[in-house]
């Protein structure tokens, strides 16, 4: 699969039709049309008909479109799934994964509603089983009809079921989402870290933006339009990391160069590995690129 940049992926209440249009003229890599936490119960049909008609009619440009579903132990999560799966959504987002089983049948829900065939599934770590099962869960993505392709980490829930305290550094939860980052990366699927609260402190969602990228993480979620530009910029490579990729290569491409495993380059030791790491920040900024 072609790399897809997902640096930000906006929440977007599923029962506010002001929103959903408006999410038009924004610049987020997806957005999470969302049926669940931010829909109170009276009005999940409602929210449910205005996401899947507006996932439908499109016109978000090249953004993935999700629709974060009800629970499937929920009195609305099996609706959910039906009515998202005639919507084609890029990907269903399933809530409270906790087990490899939670995988395999919400995927096969997802099949049984029709679901066509580049519909992905996304799962929502935010359980503490979820972590504790975390290589199992992750190892489904092997099975193609599990279709999982996408984690995102719900940090406020586990904070929530853990008692962890959401502080400044997130040190309560790095071992958390470090081995949600590996697991990630151990079965090729992507992972995207949980929401900052305070949509009025750029200093901080800028600080735990860079945490999450040099974590590892894809991207990040947003529950405010405002937080959108910081994020993007800040999972982007920079300049200085673009011109370095592209030194980097150009090295090893050199003749006296073939068939070495290490180079000197300006006074730096570096190795056939990270000029595979060099190509894939070139290609991320092409997709980045290609986005605008």
């Amino acid at each position: 699969m072609a790399l897809r940049p997902r640096r930000s992926a906006l929440y977007m209440p599923g029962s506010n039709q002001r929103a959903l249009e408006k999410a038009r003229d924004l610049r987020a890599d997806a957005y999470i049309f969302d049926l669940e936490d931010a829909v109170a119960p009276e009005q999940k049909e409602y929210a449910r008909t205005l996401v899947c008609a507006a996932t439908s009619q499109r016109g978000y440009g090249q953004s993935e479109l999700i629709i974060r579903v009800n629970a499937l132990s929920s009195p609305w999560g099996h609706d959910d799934i039906i009515a998202a799966a005639a919507a084609k959504p890029d990907a269903i987002l399933i809530p409270k994964v906790s087990t490899p089983g939670d995988i395999m049948l919400a995927a096969k829900h997802m099949r049984d509603a029709g679901a066509a065939e580049l519909t992905q599934l996304w799962a929502m770590i935010e359980t503490p089983q979820a972590i504790l099962n975390i290589d199992s869960l992750v190892r489904t993505a092997a099975d193609p009809s599990s279709r999982l392709s996408v984690l995102v980490m719900g940090t406020n829930d586990l904070a929530k079921d853990t008692r962890a305290r959401l502080v400044k550094g997130r040190q309560p939860m790095l071992a958390w989402l470090s081995l949600c980052v590996a697991a990630a990366r151990a079965y090729g699927v992507d992972i995207i870290d949980g929401v900052y609260g305070d949509i009025s402190d750029n200093v901080g969602l800028g600080q735990e933006c860079e945490q999450g990228r040099d974590l590892g993480m894809d991207g990040k979620s947003l529950i405010h339009p405002a937080q959108i530009d910081i994020c993007n910029k800040i999972f982007s490579p920079d300049q200085h990391e673009i011109a370095w990729a592209k030194k980097i290569i150009a090295a090893f491409d050199l003749a006296e160069n073939a068939g070495k495993g290490a180079i000197s380059l300006d006074g730096r030791m570096v190795e056939r590995l990270h000029a595979d790491m060099a190509r894939r920040t070139l290609t991320l900024q092409q997709a980045i690129d290609d986005m605008s």
